[in-house]
């Protein structure tokens, strides 16, 4: 069996640290080595001798990132790797020549350093990636267990197919998944009710504990971020597709609001590629 790996974006910001802190976390539980990848971007710099200073100076913190968190991995590695190009296209790319579990990144993104991870950046990532991408935003309390994972449900053709992501990662740390029913329109319940019972089914027989919610929304990201604090969710796993035209390039509006405004962990995942983080 292939040895899985997970990606790991960094800047050298504190955001991107709690990427690490939570990638190194999740390669534990799922046995997953880490490819730790810092992108120099093209015309970032000027001079060849201040491009080989920065350089030298991310190689210096990179290898001393891996060698501060190789003693905590369970018989797995952590390799440093350079590269310069686009951030989201070299990630993806990466990603898809070692067939990754997943991409994390951090967003907060305010370094002296690099500030590229913010916002549409990491939307960018989602959209490029052919494997889940857990976006973590330099606030989350990476020491505090996964114990709640919301997976919101909608009228969505795709919306179901992200749980056996969801089922993956609950049953890597023993969490409770929660299952919440959005409709925009009363016509909609009776779609979104039958989804939740085969949510229930699905989850019955892999033997996962959850609970299910259902209400009308009128803004269906809005809600979830209400909904997530409500509970305190410590993760939420999202589709990131919603219109099947333009699905190649385009992660759906509700995603793309998810991405850029939640506080709390967002695992992307293209219905695609669900089997991704099995890998």
């Amino acid at each position: 069996m292939k040895q899985r790996t997970i990606i790991v974006g960094t800047d050298f910001s504190k955001g991107s640290y709690v990427a690490l802190e939570l990638a190194v976390d999740i390669a534990n539980k799922i046995h997953a080595d880490i490819q730790l990848m810092w992108i120099c971007r093209e015309k970032m710099l000027y001079t060849d001798d201040q491009n080989n200073y920065v350089r030298n100076l991310a190689t210096q913190k990179m290898d001393d990132l891996c060698e501060k968190y190789q003693p905590q991995l369970n018989g797995t590695t952590i390799t440093p790797i350079i590269m310069q190009g686009k951030v989201a296209p070299m990630l993806a790319a990466q990603a898809e020549k070692v067939k990754a579990s997943m991409i994390v990144i951090g967003t907060n993104g305010a370094s002296g350093f690099e500030k590229y991870w913010m916002g549409s950046t990491a939307v960018r990532i989602v959209q490029e990636a052919t494997c889940p991408v857990l976006s973590i935003r330099e606030g989350f309390n990476f020491h505090k267990s996964l114990e709640r994972i919301l997976v919101p449900l909608n009228m969505s053709t795709n919306s179901r197919q992200k749980l056996p992501v969801a089922v993956k990662m609950a049953k890597a740390f023993g969490s409770q998944i929660n299952i919440l029913g959005q409709y925009e329109n009363t016509s909609q319940a009776q779609t979104v009710n039958i989804y939740i019972k085969q949510a229930e089914t699905f989850l019955q027989k892999q033997n996962i504990q959850y609970t299910t919610e259902i209400m009308q929304s009128k803004s269906l990201a809005d809600d979830v971020l209400s909904y997530a604090d409500t509970i305190s969710a410590d993760l939420i796993v999202i589709s990131t597709e919603q219109d099947q035209v333009l699905s190649s390039l385009f992660i759906g509006t509700t995603a793309q609001q998810l991405v850029h405004h939640s506080l709390i962990p967002i695992l992307s995942v293209h219905p695609a590629d669900i089997n991704s983080v099995a890998r």
